[in-house]
């Protein structure tokens, strides 16, 4: 669904809503104008059914409200959880074009490292960290085991060799890591 549909759509909730207050303002009054008049003729009130029907009205419309304020405030952490990561990352992405403006041998494979070395840092202030594999017990939930070997170095059953890191985010395993296993 598009942005511009999404925005009619709630353009329409929130004229219901309202038109919806605007019913509930016109039924109390006139429920009290019909409590006034039968208090006055000594009669009951003909129809009790009406004011459930404001009180079910009046709680739609709380409803309603109440979900319009909770896709407003997630919407917004979204956008900040994202505002912060990318501040973090535009600040690498600078050092980079800086490195790649100067081209100059020995210093450059140095000034490289050291903007890896500061993206490693924004990603793991952000949660993310490595999954240690090499010399470890298999773990299928942390590693994806491509190919066996038969080596001396390292026990049955353990990682003899990473193909690709592997990495979790905040505990959970966002990528396993692509690793060799020990016959």
């Amino acid at each position: 669904m598009t942005e511009k549909k999404k925005d009619e759509l709630q353009e329409e909730i929130d004229e219901k809503a309202d038109e919806t207050a605007e019913e509930i303002e016109e039924k109390e009054d006139s429920g009290k104008e019909e409590t006034e008049i039968n208090e006055e003729s000594k009669e009951e009130p003909e129809e009790p059914a009406e004011d459930e029907n404001v009180k079910y009205l009046r709680l739609m419309a709380d409803f309603q409200n109440y979900k319009k304020r909770v896709e407003k405030e997630k919407k917004d952490l979204y956008a900040y959880a994202n505002e912060n990561i990318m501040n973090d990352l535009l600040t690498v992405l600078d050092n980079f074009e800086r490195a790649l403006d100067h081209d100059d041998g020995e210093g450059f494979k140095e000034g490289v490292e050291m903007i890896f070395k500061q993206l490693g840092d924004a990603l793991e202030k952000s949660g993310l960290t490595e999954i240690p594999a090499l010399g470890e017990e298999f773990d299928p939930q942390k590693h994806n085991a491509v190919m066996t070997e038969d080596t001396d170095e390292y026990e049955s059953g353990k990682v003899s060799g990473v193909m690709q890191k592997g990495y979790t985010l905040n505990g959970k395993v966002i990528r396993p890591s692509m690793v060799k296993v020990a016959n």
